[in-house]
Formats: C-alpha cells, sequence, structure tokens
C-alpha cells in the first residue's frame, strides 16, 4: 500500500486596518525537497486579522488536498500546519474554545477538508512565515488595485528557494528551544519512523511540545522613571503615573488584538498591578499575584538617582557594579539573590503553565534576569540591556529545559 502523501502548508493572513482591507496567503511545501507545490492567495475585503488568517489556513488546506484529489480520506493527505497566528494554531488543535461568532464557521470549514488525524498545527514565528505573509500583501496590493492576485506575478516563492530543504524547514543549527529547531520537530513530525525503528537524522529531533511562553511586560510610567530613580521594593510603592496608565492601556489593546494570552502573573508592587489589570480588564482574565516577579530591593538607595547614590555610597556603588554578589547600602538585596528568587519563580510559572502564553508583568531587574539567564550570559550582562517602560519582552521555555529569547524591548505597541 502507497503511504499517503505529506506536505508542509504554511499560511498567514492581514488586515490593513483590523479591520480592513484584507487577504491572505498560504503555500504548501514538498517537507523533503523543500519544493513549493502550491500557492493560493486572495483579496476578501474588510475583515479582520483572524478572519484572513483563517482564510489562508483554508486556502492551503484545499491546495493541498487537490494535489492528490483521488485518494480517499484514509489514503489522502497528511499534513503539517505552520502559522504565526497563535489564535488559529490553538484553536484548531482543541486547546483554545472558539468563542468569537465569525471564527466558529470558519473553524468548521477547515476542519471538513481534512480528517483531524491528518493535520497537525505548530506556530511559527512571523519571520519563518515569510513566503504565506507576503502572497497576502501582494493580495491585498491587487485587491487595492481593483484586480485578482496572479500566481504569474508573484515573488513570494523569492522567499523560500525551491531546490533546498534548508529554505523551507531549516535545519537544526542550536539547541532544541530555538527557532530552526522547531522546524526540524516539525519535519520529524511528518517522518516519524514506525514503533521498533531506531531514530536517525531528523527522527532523533525530539517532538518537545509547545513551549511554556512569557510575554514579559515591564509596568507603565511611575513619576519615578522619568527621573531615573532607583525604584524597588524596599522604599515606596508607587501608583502609576498618567503617562503610565496610557501605556497600560496601549498594552492592553494590543494584547486584545493578538488574541494569545491565556493567563496574566504579576508582580505584588501596586505599579505592576495596575498595568496587569488593565490588561485583565481588557481580555476578561483575572490576575494572579507571584511574590517571585518583585523588583530588587534596593535599600537605602530607593527614590535616590545614580548620581545621588555616588555621592552619597560611592565605595557601595562601585562595588555593587562590580559583583554580582555586592549588596545596595543599607541592606538591599544583590543581583545573585535576586537571579535566585526570580529562577524560582520562573521554574514555578513554567511548571504551571507548561505549554500556554503568560503575560508576566514585573520590573527591570526580574525580566533582565529572566532574558540574561536564558541566554546563559554572565551577570554583568545586565548593564548591558535597555527596558523601557511598557516595553515587551519574550522568552520561550521548551520541555528539556532549554530556552529561546524572541524579543527584548519592544515597545511598538506604544506608538
Amino acid at each position: 500500500m502507497t503511504p499517503p502523501r505529506q506536505f508542509v502548508i504554511e499560511a498567514d493572513g492581514g488586515s490593513r486596518g483590523n479591520p480592513g482591507p484584507a487577504g491572505y496567503g498560504a503555500v504548501v511545501i514538498d517537507p523533503v525537497t523543500g519544493e513549493t507545490l502550491a500557492e493560493a492567495a486572495g483579496y476578501i475585503g474588510v475583515a479582520t486579522n483572524n478572519v484572513a488568517e483563517y482564510k489562508g489556513l483554508i486556502a492551503g488546506l484545499r491546495a493541498a488536498k487537490a494535489l492528490v484529489p483521488d485518494a480517499s480520506a484514509d489514503g489522502g493527505p497528511r499534513v503539517h500546519v505552520r502559522m504565526d497566528s497563535k489564535l488559529v494554531v490553538e484553536q484548531m488543535s482543541g486547546r483554545w474554545k472558539i468563542k468569537h461568532p465569525d471564527m466558529k464557521p470558519l473553524a468548521a470549514e477547515a476542519a471538513r477538508i481534512l480528517p483531524a488525524s491528518a493535520v497537525s498545527y505548530e506556530w511559527i514565528p512571523r519571520e519563518r512565515n515569510k513566503h504565506a505573509d507576503r502572497l497576502a500583501n501582494e493580495a491585498m496590493d491587487a485587491g487595492k488595485r481593483g484586480e485578482q492576485w496572479e500566481p504569474s506575478s508573484s515573488t513570494a516563492a523569492l522567499d523560500t528557494p525551491k531546490s533546498s530543504v534548508a529554505a523551507a524547514l531549516p535545519p537544526v543549527s542550536g539547541p532544541p528551544g530555538d527557532a530552526a529547531a522547531g522546524a526540524a520537530r516539525a519535519r520529524a513530525a511528518l517522518n516519524r519512523p514506525a514503533a521498533g525503528t531506531p531514530q536517525v537524522g531528523w527522527g532523533a529531533v525530539p517532538d518537545l511540545g509547545a513551549p511554556a511562553t512569557f510575554l514579559l511586560l515591564r509596568h507603565g510610567e511611575t513619576a519615578l522613571t522619568p527621573e531615573k530613580r532607583f525604584s524597588g521594593s524596599g522604599g515606596t510603592d508607587p501608583e502609576l503615573s498618567a503617562t503610565g496608565r496610557r501605556q497600560a492601556e496601549c498594552a492592553a489593546e494590543a494584547f486584545a488584538a493578538r488574541g494569545t494570552v491565556q493567563e496574566i502573573v504579576s508582580s505584588p508592587l501596586l505599579r505592576c498591578r495596575e498595568t496587569a489589570g488593565a490588561v485583565a480588564a481588557r481580555l476578561g482574565l483575572e490576575v494572579r499575584i507571584e511574590d517571585g516577579l518583585r523588583e530588587t530591593d534596593f535599600g537605602a538607595w530607593e527614590g535616590l538617582t545614580f548620581g545621588e547614590v555616588r555621592e552619597r555610597h560611592r565605595a557601595d556603588l562601585d562595588a555593587w557594579l562590580a559583583s554580582a554578589k555586592a549588596a545596595p547600602t543599607g541592606g538591599g538585596e544583590s543581583f545573585a539573590e535576586v537571579a535566585r528568587r526570580v529562577a524560582a519563580a520562573r521554574d514555578r510559572l513554567i511548571t504551571r503553565h507548561a505549554g500556554r502564553t503568560v503575560l508576566v508583568v514585573t520590573h527591570v531587574t526580574p525580566i533582565k534576569t529572566l532574558v540574561r539567564l536564558a541566554l546563559g550570559a554572565p551577570p554583568e550582562s545586565l548593564f548591558r540591556m535597555e527596558l523601557s517602560a511598557a516595553s515587551l519582552s519574550t522568552v520561550a521555555y521548551y520541555a528539556d529545559g532549554n530556552a529561546s529569547v524572541r524579543l527584548l524591548n519592544d515597545t511598538s505597541h506604544l506608538r
């Protein structure tokens, strides 16, 4: 009996306005050769990003099915779908409920094209979905001109050379937690040997499942932030300023548009609870408090500027800058102590939220520490990172203990 054909689908959709003029794109790839087997794209008029992304998925599934039109359901294609839409991936995988009335018929339509047992889903970063993204943009451009998208005029394939597997599904070049290894896991899922067969090559790559993804949001501004004063957990507990509240609302709007946050965890300090609360109110989620995410206790330096600390406590400041084990004057916390506390909180959260996307609202030092630990960087790297108020950073944690830093100090949602 001939084994079923196997395909990788990469799909995307976009809306210039959300809702606004929208289009979708999808590409079907041979997982063995990396060859582009089919492309599909279309302009759908005014719609949201999520609707367009579902339309891209439907187009990709139909294109894959069309490549083997005479096959029965059991002998039909086996498909691995890769998308940068967390919403579509999680809903079609059955891990998220489909609540929005616009999404339900689209998800049902996608589910009817191929048997559920024949389709698997994987979230990928946007930069790994360039081919489908360009197809969607070409379709939107064509729609703006009052035309239909034509494959003959597409340049999307330039992002994905047809002669190389490495282009369509990059080989492993780093630890299992990185993006390249994620692509290898997708290939492994399509080429898994029969039980009892020794695993070699791609089959040796472990399927680690979805990571615990931490969206690390620094709290919004307080009155102390623009003055660059030490503001930790050992002094006053300032509230958000008017600017900080606006930043929190901007973050809430951005996360609502993404539709990816499943849980919200916050430092116990007021500025974080207020920031987290703004997002939670928009998403309809509860905020869970994690004490290990609180800011460093800066001791006698609380409320002072760096210059004021240098004037009053020069020797202690020099020691603090030179060693992670040195603590601020007056019984503050060293960075080494903070790292132990934050690492323990991280491990609790990873265990509690395995495979889920969690918004973690915290402070400068905890975020820098999580990034530093994920990279295996030395303590002095804490002084080499910039984190703006209400900025977003992202770290994903895999089941084998590896971590992947995906974003640092993004403030695009504030513009």
